[in-house]
Formats: structure tokens, C-alpha cells, sequence
């Protein structure tokens, strides 16, 4: 039999302080041979003995790199490195290999129902009438909620976690009310004894919709005569990211807002620039591709308080959308944070929790909501499609003395693309003296857009 050893470099265990070996890059193995039951030869025993020699002369000339190895992989803190050149438990490690960590998609509560979403097939379509009278009648099913249910309150400002958007577009955004904006909007949503039944229900809801003309992109909502997602918006001038100004566009329009950010005199730059540039950029719609899917558990209890249980990047932004919407003060509503199965900026925002908590109020019960991966693709934010537009002016010895850009962002069928924030990198990385930015808030037939990986940046 033929046993094969490694030089190894020792190291301490992280959880039980027994010591570890590990192989020694660089060392070369031994082969040695095992002893037998019956005496060896005086020829066999030579060999061994060389051999041994040979095992003793290779650890020696390894122990200068054994040493450097266990110096430099020591998982031991020093006096003056007290968390660098550490190895740290994760805190969360042990619960998520053994599958004791819960996601969202494993809340279970007693006597809890299972509720799912109609969706409009339309991108852009009124709602003429919603009659859930048959999927009522259905056995298993407990309740139906539409926009209709939400309390009507004033136009305040709600956080979103990246921005800032009218408590209408919130709510809208929810369920939807007049209009379908998008294809997958969120139309009405239906909850029952279990989640076969509660999709049964969805083809008993019947919705009269009269489609609309769509805008798919900057360019066509951008352009002269084109149709209008919101019949009543007009352009608002920014006086900075988040600040909107009184001044408005005396026509309505797809673009929600427009920021400029100005610098020095950039005509009289690029005259004295010997070399100008000007480039066209554009980019496409991109989820941020999660893997696990948007879930929502809420429980509106008999004295009033909510209690939602979801997988989200932004717990306070969950609770004050959800109190804004449902109508109760932030302090009775509680939001449980679920083990996250990926997000990237894409789970800030409220979608299924709002409606949980309105059939929880409806049916006395505990209702869970979990979306389908095609429910995630064509009903939550992904990042805008932008067009951009660069021009700089630069001197022969390579320095920029001049810039110029144009930022059209898509901010789907409500408000709030991260384009402030485009603008605001754009030219960030440099020292020019003179620049001009313009950035386009722009609304299309598309879900509203979410943050991903630092927002905005070109």
C-alpha cells in the first residue's frame, strides 16, 4: 500500500481552537512506504532509512516558507491589527447552511390566507370597470381588493429610500386606478384558502379596459404629439435634486422634470479648446435579476396595528409606505426584515405589502403574497433606459476645459428615474471649469423604475 504525505503549515481553527494543517504552496510530496506485518529486509530497512532522511532534509529546507506562509495567513488578530488580516464567523453563515435562516416565501402563520395579483395585459390602457363579483362567489375565496379600498389622502411627499414621489403615483403604482400604465401593472388582487384557488379567482375577475397609445422609449415620449401617460403632468423645473421649483411648463407632458447644473461660461470653453468631442450614448432597461422573488406577509390586527413580515433592503421606507397608504400613524406598523435573497437597489419599494395589509383588515386574517419570477420581470422596477448625449472640450495638453451633456432617463410610468443623480456624476471625476448639464425626467409605458448599483451614474 502506498501512503502520500504534504508538507503542511499549521493554522488555529475558528471555532474550536484545535489546531488545523493546510498544504504549504510550493512543497512537493513524499511518497512512503507503509510497514508490514512481517519483519523488513535489512535491504528494505535501508531504504527506509534514506528515505527518512530524505522526509527530514525536505522539511527543513521548507521551513523558511512554512514560515512566511503561516505569517502571512495567520487568521490570528495582532496588537495592531485587530480586525484586518482576520477571518470572522459570518453572523449569518451557520443559520443560512444549515437552512435555518427564513426568507420571506417561508413565513407561516396561523389561519393565513394566500393572496395573488391581476395583472393589465395592456401597456397602456383605461379602466372602465372591475367586477370581482364571480371570483367573490368562488369556494376558498375571502376577499378582493382595488384601488378603490385605498383612503384617499393629499399629495405628500412619500420616501422611496433613492428618491422622493406624490402619495397618487405611490398608491397608483400599487394597484392601479383610472388607467393601466405598463403591462403587469397591478390591477386588482384576490385572497384565499390556498394559492390554487386564490389563481382560479384571478380569470373570475373581469376588467374592461380601452387601450391606449404607448411610449416605449425617451425618443417617443419625448416627441412632439406623442400620447400622454399622465393627461395632466407638466414639466417641472428643478432647482435641485429633490427640490422642485414653481416654475411648470404651460403644456402637458411626459417629462416630469428638468435639472440644470451650471459652471463657469462653456461657449467661451470650447472656443478656446483645440479639440472637441461629442458622443451619443444609450442603454437598455436592465433588471437587477435577484434570485429571490418579491414575497409580502401582513397581519392587520383587531387593535389596529399592522405587522408585515417581507424581504426588502429598506425596512422604515416599508413602513412609512405602508402607514401612508393604509392610513395609520407609522407607529402601528411593524415591519419584520426577512432574510434577503438578493436585491441590488430593487427592494425598496412597496408593491404586494400594501394590498396583504388591506385583505388582512377585510378578512381578519394573516395574508401571504409571493410573485412569480415573470411577475418580478414585467411588475417591478428595473433600472431606466437612458440616452445621453456628451460633448468636451479639451486643450492639446489634455486638459478639459469644457462639457457639455444631455441626460434623458426612463422613469417607467411614474416619476423619480435616478437621472439627478446622473447629472450629478456626469462630470464629477474631473476639474472643468466650465460645464452645463441637462437632465430629463422622462415617463414611459414601462413599471417604475427601482434603484440599481449606484443609481444614476453613467
Amino acid at each position: 500500500m502506498i501512503a502520500s504525505t504534504t508538507t503542511r503549515a499549521p493554522a488555529r481553527s475558528l471555532y474550536s481552537g484545535a489546531t488545523l494543517t493546510c498544504p504549504l504552496p510550493g512543497s512537493n510530496p513524499t511518497v512512503l512506504r507503509s510497514s508490514r506485518s512481517n519483519p523488513p529486509s535489512p535491504r528494505c530497512e535501508a531504504s527506509r532509512r534514506r528515505e527518512a532522511r530524505y522526509l527530514a532534509r525536505q522539511q527543513a529546507a521548507d521551513a523558511p516558507s512554512r514560515a512566511r506562509y503561516v505569517k502571512e495567513h495567520s487568521v490570528v488578530a495582532t496588537e495592531r491589527n485587530k480586525v484586518i488580516g482576520t477571518r470572522p464567523v459570518r453572523p449569518d453563515g451557520a443559520d443560512k447552511v444549515t437552512g435555518r435562516a427564513e426568507y420571506g416565501a417561508d413565513v407561516r402563520l396561523p389561519r393565513m390566507l394566500y393572496g395573488r395579483v391581476l395583472r393589465s395585459p395592456h401597456a397602456h390602457a383605461r379602466i372602465l370597470s372591475i367586477d370581482a363579483s364571480k371570483a367573490l362567489a368562488l369556494e376558498g375565496v375571502h376577499a378582493v381588493v382595488t384601488n378603490a379600498d385605498f383612503p384617499r389622502l393629499g399629495d405628500d411627499l412619500v420616501d422611496l429610500g433613492e428618491t422622493f414621489a406624490p402619495f397618487k403615483y405611490i398608491r397608483d403604482n400599487v394597484l392601479a386606478s383610472d388607467k393601466a400604465l405598463y403591462a403587469g401593472h397591478a390591477v386588482a388582487a384576490v385572497c384565499a384558502s390556498d394559492p390554487h384557488i386564490a389563481e382560479d379567482a384571478l380569470a373570475l375577475i373581469e376588467v374592461e379596459y380601452e387601450p391606449l397609445g404607448t411610449v416605449m422609449s425617451v425618443h417617443e415620449a419625448m416627441a412632439d404629439g406623442a400620447p400622454l401617460v399622465h393627461e395632466h403632468m407638466h414639466t417641472t423645473e428643478m432647482a435641485a435634486r429633490f427640490v422642485p421649483s414653481d416654475n411648470r411648463s404651460e403644456d402637458f407632458s411626459n417629462i416630469a422634470s428638468h435639472l440644470r447644473f451650471e459652471l463657469g461660461d462653456v461657449e467661451q470653453g470650447f472656443a478656446e479648446a483645440d479639440i472637441v468631442l461629442e458622443r451619443e450614448f444609450e442603454t437598455s432597461t436592465a433588471h437587477q435579476g435577484y434570485i429571490e422573488p418579491h414575497n409580502g406577509t401582513a397581519f392587520w390586527n383587531n387593535d389596529g396595528e399592522i405587522t408585515v413580515w417581507v424581504s426588502t433592503q429598506g425596512p422604515f421606507a416599508v413602513r412609512m409606505q405602508v402607514a401612508k397608504l393604509c392610513d395609520v400613524p407609522v407607529s402601528k406598523v411593524k415591519v419584520v426584515p426577512m432574510e434577503i435573497g438578493g436585491g441590488f437597489g430593487g427592494k425598496i419599494n412597496t408593491y404586494m405589502e400594501p394590498m396583504a395589509a388591506i385583505l388582512s383588515k377585510k378578512t381578519g386574517r394573516p395574508v401571504k403574497m409571493i410573485m412569480t419570477r415573470e411577475e418580478v420581470l414585467i411588475g417591478t422596477g428595473p433600472t431606466s433606459a437612458t440616452y445621453v448625449r456628451c460633448k468636451i472640450g479639451a486643450r492639446r495638453d489634455g486638459t478639459i476645459i469644457a462639457g457639455e451633456a444631455y441626460l434623458a432617463y426612463e422613469a417607467g410610468a411614474f416619476p423619480g428615474s435616478p437621472v439627478g443623480a446622473g447629472a450629478g456624476c456626469m462630470f464629477s471625476s474631473y476639474d472643468i471649469p466650465n460645464l452645463v448639464t441637462d437632465a430629463y425626467d422622462v415617463i414611459t409605458n414601462k413599471p417604475k423604475v427601482s434603484a440599481y448599483r449606484a443609481p444614476g451614474s453613467p
